[in-house]
């Protein structure tokens, strides 16, 4: 379902804007049963066929209209007529005269305002999780975090309520979400899409966003959206600048952080891989680019959300979430010197950054280096969205146009993705490089979405006593555990059998010299049904984390340096079945 297409059909009449909204209605009223949260507000079955009535109406007239009959979402931080705003705290809610300059040309392009999504409060968060609202959560893995802060915007594109959704980005609000839920998250330079009537976090460095499947529904947005508004200080006349991607930079080795996570880091390689085919890919320092995203809340730029929220925070600072509001209270104690200091710092990365673009076409980053359950937020719900920030926050602190795109899919269902990133203006080049990465990369189709919960799995290879057919196979089979595929290890391992094990067992070694590949078989087992397995494990063995031949990571058998003592090196068999076979 892409916003094109529908357009397409309803100007040929071969549909029609009151259909297209019907099905739309029918979809959300669906979704409810799974989450409601997503939304704040929505409009009413009378107010959309109105609405699509009246495009049914432009149509038959003869105009053609780019987004003919095409239902979207807003973040409810964006003032749409006949829309409540809130930013997710009802104490601040107010009825807007008018709709914001991007709404307003939505609805002149012919899009239908479905309803008002969820976010983190007054867009501060990159999760999705502070909300009074409830907690929007991944549509692939509820159990894992949305993204925010345009939390419910991402989720109604991701579960097909509708093809487009408008967030906002100041920190990598727009950009987040797309990551872990699939999908296209469109981040413009600044002042290319209007602010007028948007809810400021940060006023000199807001985006509104789009959430998108395809890049060409993005760039349909844009021609629509993009735009001098001289009602707007922060709008700027429009311009298109190309590149062409024969170098593209990426963090030194040392400075790529994943925060543990293997997957990532195994997927945003594979992602480099592709890109290679596109460009030379370039290791830079990103020194500087870090310096610039502390200063977003590190440094004085979290005074701006403290300028945008004084008066809730003066008159009714118990209506703010907790965490929000641990946050923005910081920017209280921020002094005029300490603010000019940080505006002269800034000017000084961004000339660096500036200069970057003499030897760079742009930049390709992780959108984030993982991603987290709801549950390990609620616990450390700060020191994780800042993990989160990593690769986002200093991106429009130093007025950079930047395109997420989809670049893989955890063993968990969640989406990773890669971030391109190119200098001030250069949004639709950004979305030429994207079509030719995603052709490239032929990734898969997402998974399904999760209706009903999905159980929390891990993946665990096994080597020895526990492959089919094998002695201890049945404390697998008693787990319920599910047989994934027979595959090999990385050849980086030695496999030795163990002296007076009973019944024999192998130990599985990481050897940096003369390893090789060794055969093993992959099964998925329930998170408690993998801690009990583990509890079973016995000395010199252990659990860890084993690098298969696709370079991917799962748990598996590994061995303590005290299991080789005795044993026989029988690497060369290439697994235990053959050793089993030989010794019979």
């Amino acid at each position: 379902m892409t916003a094109a297409a529908i357009a397409a059909a309803v100007n040929a009449r071969s549909t029609t804007a009151v259909a297209e909204v019907e099905a739309a209605l029918a979809r959300i009223a669906a979704y409810d049963a799974i989450q409601p949260q997503i939304w704040i507000s929505r409009a009413s079955a009378e107010q959309v066929l109105a609405a699509a009535r009246a495009v049914d109406a432009r149509i038959a007239a003869g105009e053609h209209l780019p987004l003919a009959g095409v239902p979207y979402a807003a973040k409810d931080n964006i003032d749409v007529a006949g829309f409540e705003t809130t930013a997710a705290c009802p104490a601040f809610a107010y009825q807007p005269e008018a709709s914001s300059t991007v709404a307003e040309r939505l609805a002149a392009a012919g899009a239908i305002c479905m309803g008002k999504t969820n976010l983190d409060q007054f867009a501060t968060g990159l999760v999705g999780v502070r909300s009074p609202y409830g907690v929007p959560r991944n549509a692939f893995n509820r159990a894992y975090v949305s993204g925010g802060s345009s939390s419910g915007s991402a989720i109604a594109v991701a579960a097909g309520l509708v093809p487009i959704a408008l967030g906002t980005d100041t920190a990598g609000s727009g950009r987040v979400p797309a990551a872990f839920n699939h999908l296209i998250g469109f981040k413009p330079t600044k002042g290319r899409w209007p602010t007028r009537g948007v809810v400021p976090a940060c006023r000199s460095v807001d985006c509104v966003t789009v959430f998108a499947h395809e890049t060409a529904d993005a760039a349909l947005v844009d021609s629509v959206i993009a735009g001098f508004d001289p009602a707007d200080p922060w709008s700027k006349p429009l311009a298109n600048r190309t590149i062409a991607p024969r170098k593209i930079g990426v963090p030194l080795r040392r400075q790529r952080q994943f925060f543990g996570d293997a997957e990532s880091e195994y997927l945003y390689n594979r992602a480099l891989e592709t890109l290679a085919t596109l460009a030379e890919i370039v290791e830079i320092d990103i020194a500087p680019l870090q310096e610039a995203a502390q200063l977003l809340y590190g440094g004085p730029w979290v005074a701006e959300r403290t300028a945008a929220m004084a008066q809730i925070l003066t008159e009714n600072p118990d209506a703010v979430d907790p965490t929000v509001r641990a946050v923005v209270e910081a920017g209280w104690s921020k002094t005029a010197v300490e603010t000019f200091n940080g505006v002269y710092r800034l000017a000084e990365l961004k000339r660096h950054a500036d200069l970057l673009w003499g030897d760079l076409d742009a930049l390709v980053f992780p959108t984030t280096g993982t991603t987290y359950r709801v549950a390990e937020l609620a616990a450390a719900p700060i020191a994780l969205n800042s993990n989160l920030g990593a690769y986002t926050n200093f991106v429009n602190l130093l007025d950079m146009a930047a395109l997420a795109i989809p670049a893989g899919t955890r063993h968990n269902a969640t989406g990773f993705g890669i971030t391109l990133i190119g200098p001030a203006d250069t949004d639709r080049a950004l979305l030429t490089i994207a079509d030719a990465y995603l052709a490239k990369a032929d990734l898969a189709s997402p998974p399904p979405l999760d209706l009903e919960g999905k159980m929390q799995t891990v993946k665990l290879a096994v080597v020895g006593a526990h492959l089919k057919d094998m002695p201890l196979h049945w404390q697998l089979t008693s787990r319920e555990a599910t047989f994934v595929e027979a595959t090999h290890t990385a050849p980086s391992y030695k496999l030795y059998a163990m002296a007076d094990s009973v019944p024999p067992k192998p130990a599985l070694v990481h050897s940096a010299e003369g390893g090789a590949a060794i055969a093993v078989e992959v099964y998925e087992l329930g998170v408690a049904e993998f801690g009990s397995f583990t509890v079973e494990v016995p000395a010199p063995l252990a659990i860890g984390t084993v690098t298969l031949a696709d370079g991917t990571s799962v748990k598996g058998f590994v061995a303590e340096p005290r299991a080789i003592i005795g044993a026989e090196d029988i690497t060369h068999l290439g697994g235990w079945r053959a050793y089993i076979a030989q010794k019979n």
